[in-house]
């Protein structure tokens, strides 16, 4: 399966990382940040919200955008009126990396970031906030309930709010048992790799009032948008659909 072998990577990977930046390093560095941005905040209100995603390329399609400027783009993103952005930081498949995240913050510092990448453990939490994230991603799918539950409870510690992955109903289930703020309900199939937004539809009338529900995947024009609405999403990220548009900000409008 794919995402195994992404996460077998990834636990490697991270053994690097912790080498090279010591958790007492890390610590120092979050003593010197502010306070991350509220992305549930960003995200409420009667109006549907977007979550715009800076990424260069994706398992499914490869590249996306060579010659992408992450920071140029997710200044097209504010000025057109995103909620909060989405960096990737994997690089392997997704073309990404810390100095996006860094480079984004220091130039939108009022705006909520979420980091997006394969978070496994404590380690990722920490380096986040390190970085200037204010959100990050857990998936559902690559955790058990003790990881999870552990990295929601950091994350919360640290000022950070998380965006819950799912997948499907097991997953909703496993999720909504836990303080979760934020559900993202992502409409690819991680088996095939098919996309279907009838994934939020299905998923979307268990998960009770009070929480914020982001659909994520398949989100291309206005069609999928008002459908999305009138199953009463608080949110969508969209990523391909914008970083292949000719015209960002036009396709910003066409979304909201």
């Amino acid at each position: 399966m794919f995402l195994d072998k992404i996460v077998a990577e990834k636990r490697e990977e991270l053994k690097q990382r912790q080498e090279a930046v010591p958790m007492p390093e890390l610590r120092a560095t979050i003593m010197e940040r502010p306070l991350p941005l509220n992305l549930a905040a960003a995200l409420s209100g009667d109006s549907l919200r977007l979550i715009a995603e800076v990424k260069r390329a994706s398992p499914s399609r490869g590249i996306l955008c060579p010659d992408l400027d992450p920071v140029k783009l997710a200044s097209t993103y504010a000025q057109c009126g995103a909620a909060a952005i989405s960096v990737l930081t994997e690089s392997r498949y997704f073309g990404g990396s810390r100095e996006d995240l860094e480079s984004i913050k220091r130039t939108l510092p009022d705006i909520p970031l979420l980091r997006k990448d394969f978070i496994l453990e404590p380690y990722q939490i920490f380096e986040s906030c390190a970085w200037g994230a204010d959100a990050v991603l857990l998936i559902v799918a690559i955790l058990n309930d003790t990881e999870l539950e552990e990295l929601l409870s950091l994350s919360h510690a640290l000022g950070m709010q998380c965006l819950v992955e799912v997948h499907n109903q097991n997953e909703l289930e496993r999720a909504l048992a836990y303080d979760t703020r934020i559900i993202g309900i992502n409409n690819r199939d991680l088996d095939t790799m098919n996309v279907d937004i009838n994934v939020t539809r299905q998923l979307r009338p268990p998960i009770p009032r009070g929480r914020i529900v982001v659909s994520e995947s398949g989100i291309k024009g206005r069609g999928e948008v008002q459908k999305l609405k009138e199953w009463k999403v608080n949110a969508i990220l969209v990523g391909e659909a914008l970083v292949t548009a000719d015209d960002v900000t036009a396709k910003i409008k066409e979304l909201l």
